[in-house]
């Protein structure tokens, strides 16, 4: 397959840009040269050097990393509640907490919104073929959940990729209200989720690090939420009470360093997507939402 930028849809404006990606030509080399893939298998999946990149970012002297990073991705630090002197480390402020009023969470109950800034893609049949991957990619429900019962309250139902760049805000909130789970956890590798990886390898989802908790809601019944891990993720950290009633926009957790991805799995006939994110995903095409942008409607 041939290496390409990664292009997504501008909703605010409709326009088509181009994902700056940090590290590309790393990621161009791991995913896309025979070389790079033997150095990826037996090395860059593994938790330790996640782990031990993770550890780095905590460090004081990450710091002086946050500038350049800052001014490199166009961040917009007027929404962020600390300065960028007030951090302690790199980590501190690649989770960053937002000012109050950053975000509009949509107040209407049979509106959905979306978990995290990121670029989403949504399905709406899980026993579909989807055209954005490469042909022929299996994904199989059963194994990203390691239940087969529980995949089965699935099938036929739609599935959200809401994925984060480095650059995005990186806490993931409750797109709708209602009672939460506690969250299963499954171990697995640490392979990149950037766009580049997933599309020579849709399964990357049932191979890497990742958590799932359930929220019950009167609007869109029984939403799977689950959140996985990547390359250079230090950890996945879950900040809120499990089995208890939660508002739709409360901080559900937060990734540590690196790109991440929030996954929602809906029951078959319970939600009905927008329609310009379903007509992106079916042109191949990623669109940006923000944390609390409407991104979908009750189908009750």
């Amino acid at each position: 397959m041939k290496f390409e930028k990664i292009k997504y849809r501008d909703r605010k404006t409709g326009e088509i840009k181009e994902e700056k990606v940090p590290g590309e030509d790393y990621l161009r080399f791991l995913y896309y040269n025979p070389f790079g893939k033997l150095a990826l298998e037996s090395l860059v999946k593994r938790k330790f050097l996640s782990s031990l990149y993770g550890r780095m970012m905590n460090k004081k002297k990450s710091c002086k990393k946050i500038q350049s990073f800052v001014q490199e991705n166009n961040i917009d630090m007027k929404e962020s509640l600390k300065g960028i002197g007030e951090f302690q480390s790199f980590n501190d402020f690649f989770i960053r907490k937002l000012r109050k009023g950053a975000r509009t969470i949509s107040k209407n109950p049979e509106e959905l919104s979306s978990p995290a800034d990121g670029k989403v893609l949504a399905y709406e049949n899980i026993e579909e073929k989807d055209q954005f991957f490469l042909k022929g990619s299996k994904f199989s429900l059963g194994e990203f959940l390691k239940d087969d019962k529980l995949a089965q309250k699935f099938i036929g139902g739609t599935f959200v990729i809401v994925r984060l760049a480095p650059a995005d805000y990186h806490r993931f909130h409750f797109p709708a209200g209602g009672s939460i789970s506690d969250s299963k956890k499954i171990e697995g590798y640490y392979y990149s989720v950037s766009t580049h990886a997933i599309k020579k390898n849709f399964m990357i989802f049932c191979e890497n690090k990742r958590e799932y908790s359930i929220l019950d809601t009167k609007e869109f019944g029984k939403i799977l939420l689950s959140e996985v891990g990547a390359t250079m993720v230090g950890g996945i950290k879950q900040t809120y009470t499990p089995k208890t009633k939660v508002r739709k926009g409360e901080e559900k957790g937060y990734f540590y360093f690196g790109g991440s991805t929030c996954i929602m799995l809906f029951e078959k006939g319970k939600i009905k997507i927008d329609k310009d994110i379903v007509a992106n995903t079916l042109q191949g095409v990623e669109t940006k939402v923000y944390m609390g942008e409407k991104i979908a409607t009750s189908s009750k």
